[in-house]
Order: structure tokens, then sequence, then C-alpha cells
């Protein structure tokens, strides 16, 4: 009889946990659920009348507070003593900000929140004691792989692959030493790593620099890989596979890229003008629209900054005991003589002054006092990675490569065919 009254027992105890696990799910339901409070930009919205609108002409933060209710002890305070912060005098047309008011008739402004850029915002808080503080809104970072074969040219190529042409410029950089965008060929192969920025896990704003890269031009194949090689100075290069610097002493042209290469070096040019006469041409020009900025190929010091003759304005620089670089036929210049230029400074803008028959820039390199070729020079290269350095460089790059090599190309075959000499268009 003991025996039969457990398994009685053992069955009531299944059922009454069976009716509970019943019961628990309208328990449950009987709870209201509270609803859960929304932050943006660190407030609740729920507390405020929200007027959202953009800068128009004529806006001004005075003209703004005061039409909601903000008094101007309050609004000279402001613009005084958070200057540094948040000047009200720089606030442009176009750029969205929101007023969140009190929640009465009166709907007094009680915070401005101006948009900087797509993520970084400024607070005025205009309750009690008046402040202004920056702060930013959070971004998530998601690494994307990008993979193509260039049929037409580079920039089209990305674009197609809705990649942003922030990238399509940050990539020619890195290889603007030793890829000839101007010469790019149909079949010319890239890979890049990068990271995109998003707000709100929707909203794209904008991209990190690229982590690293590969492009396969003529059948070259080139790495690129982000590096911080000297931590004191905080730079970082990019490095080929083999811990070589892809930079070069000189850029290869004084214009980024996306403009014609028109006229190259040429000791026997004839020109019908001219009767068909030997007129040599030591330049390398570069056409491109009135206004174009115009960049030092290399550091140097300004040693002439004027207007002569058929040269017209220009700047010349001298990097060294070598090299001197002359960038002739400009707009206006924006160096003067005396002056120290980085690599990649804008020295001025093309232009079409001095003997000319279009916009262009007629770039001149020296070397040992005599001009050269610069497409024709071997160029010298930036210093590689030390030696102390390059285990730990090939350990970080290690996966990065592995990475790059398993990304497959997406080939568009419906795109149309072009001579195969292409170049970057803007």
């Amino acid at each position: 009889m003991q025996k039969y009254w457990g398994v009685i027992l053992a069955l009531l105890l299944t059922v009454s946990c069976k009716e509970e696990k019943k019961e628990m799910p309208e328990a449950i339901a009987q709870v209201p659920l509270e609803k859960p409070i929304i932050k943006k930009y660190g407030f609740n919205f729920e507390e405020f009348n929200i007027l959202k609108d953009t800068i128009k002409n004529g806006d001004s933060f005075g003209k703004l507070m005061l039409q909601n209710h903000v008094d101007y002890p309050k609004i000279v305070k402001i613009a005084e003593d958070y200057k540094d912060t948040f000047d009200v005098k720089r606030i442009k047309v176009g750029k969205p900000y929101l007023i969140l008011k009190s929640k009465d008739t009166l709907e007094k402004a009680q915070i401005f929140i101006y948009e900087n850029d797509r993520i970084n915002y400024t607070v005025v808080d205009l309750r009690d004691s008046v402040r202004a503080y920056t702060s930013k809104k959070k971004v998530k970072y998601v690494q994307r792989e990008v993979a193509g074969v260039v049929k037409n040219n580079l920039s089209e190529s990305l674009d197609t692959l809705g990649v942003d042409f922030a990238v399509t410029i940050n990539l020619s950089e890195i290889y603007a030493w030793t890829i000839d965008f101007f010469k790019l060929e149909k079949g010319d192969k890239f890979k890049i790593l990068y990271k995109e920025r998003y707000i709100n896990d929707t909203l794209y704003a904008g991209s990190e620099d690229i982590e690293a890269a590969y492009f396969e031009h003529k059948g070259k194949p080139i790495y690129a890989f982000a590096y911080q090689a000297d931590s004191l100075k905080q730079i970082t290069d990019y490095f080929d596979h083999e811990a070589n610097n892809l930079r070069s002493t000189f850029l290869r042209a004084p214009i980024k890229f996306g403009y014609r290469l028109s006229s190259r070096y040429n000791l026997k040019r004839r020109i019908a003008y001219y009767g068909y006469k030997v007129r040599p041409h030591r330049g390398t020009d570069y056409a491109a629209p009135i206004g174009t900025p115009i960049i030092a190929t290399a550091d140097g010091t300004v040693t002439e900054s004027t207007r002569r003759g058929g040269n017209g304005k220009y700047v010349k620089i001298r990097h060294n005991g070598t090299y001197s670089t002359q960038y002739l036929h400009m707009r206006k210049q924006k160096v003067k003589r005396g002056e120290f230029v980085r690599q990649g400074d804008v020295i001025g803008w093309v232009g079409m002054t001095g003997n000319t028959g279009g916009p262009h820039v007629c770039y001149r390199f020296w070397k040992n006092g005599a001009q050269v070729d610069p497409l024709r020079e071997k160029l010298p290269t930036a210093e590689p990675i030390a030696d102390s350095l390059k285990v730990a460089y090939l350990d970080y790059i290690a996966p990065l490569k592995t990475q790059l090599d398993c990304i497959e190309y997406q080939i568009f075959e419906d795109e149309p065919e072009k001579e195969d000499l292409i170049t970057l268009n803007e």
C-alpha cells in the first residue's frame, strides 16, 4: 500500500506543477508593464515640447532664443562665457538644431541642441544657471570588406560597390607613391578593409581610415597595412607585407587625382603653331579646372613665389641639396618665399596665367640643377620599419593579410567597356 501512495503523491505533484505553470502567464499578464524611458542626447523627450528645425538665412542664436522666451542676460552669458565651447557667431545655415521647451502655455526654451555634424553636437542648458558642453552620439563601428576589378575607372568601380567617396580618396592617397592613378588599366584589382560608422545602428555617419588594402596593378600585387611605427610622433604610415614603407619622398603628381595628364616631359616636342619646330617641353602638364588645389609633392622650403613671363604665377620649392620642384600657371599662390611646406600642403590653385592654352599646372622637376622627367625618375622611398619593430609588425598584419586574401572579387559583367587607358574622374 505504501508503494501505491508514493506513486499517487508523485502524480499529484506533477499535476500541481503543470497547473502552476499554466497560471503563471495569467499572473504576469496582470502586472502592468512600465513604459521604458527613452533618452535622446541625454534627455527624456517626454518631459518637453520639441521643436526640430535647421538654421536658415537670417537666423542667429540670439534671435532663436528670444523667439522662445529666453531672457537676454542668459543669451549674453552663453555668448561671452562659453565662446570656446559654442561660438554663437559661427552657427551655419543648414545645420540641424532642436529646442526642448517647457510643457506649459509659455513653452520657454529649456535646452538648445546644435548638431555640429552627424556625430558631434553641442548642448546649451538654459535651466537655472546656464551652461554649454559638447558630446557625441553613440556610434557603432562595422568592419567592411570590399573587393572589385577596375573596368572603367577606380572611382566608378568603388561607387558601384556602394563605397563612400572618402574611401576612394583614402585608397588613392595610400598608393599615391607606388601607382600612377592616371594610368590604371582595365583588369586592375583591389581589396579594402575599413570600418563604417553608424548612429542608432542604421544611420550612416562616414568611414574610418583604411586598415588594410591590396592593389594589383599591371599584374603586380601591392599590400598596404596601416601601422604606427613611431609612437612618440603618433604618425601612422602604410607598409607592405615585407615592412617596406609605401610612402615615397615625392608624390607622383601635384594634384591629388581625378585630372588628366595632358602633356608629358618631351625634349623633342614639335608644335604646329610654331611651324613644327622643336620646342622642348621640360614640364609635365596636368589639366584641371580653374581653382583646383595644387599640392607640394614633398617637404621643402619655398624659394620663389612670384609671377614671371610665360610661367605666369608660380611657386618653386627646394626640397634638399638634390631636388627642387616648380608649379606654373597658377591662378593664385597660397605660400610665400621662405615658408616651409609639408608634402600634400596646398600651395596654390590651377589657373591660366602666362603662356597657356587652357587651365593646367605645369610641374617641373629638378635633380642636381637639371630639369628631368619625374615620371621616369626612381624616386627615393621613405624609411622602412625599424628592425626592432619588424617582428611585431609582421605578427600584427598576419591575420589582416589572411583576411584580405580570402575576400572574393565582385565583378559586374553588365558594365560598359571603355578604353584600356583610363583616368580617375571626380
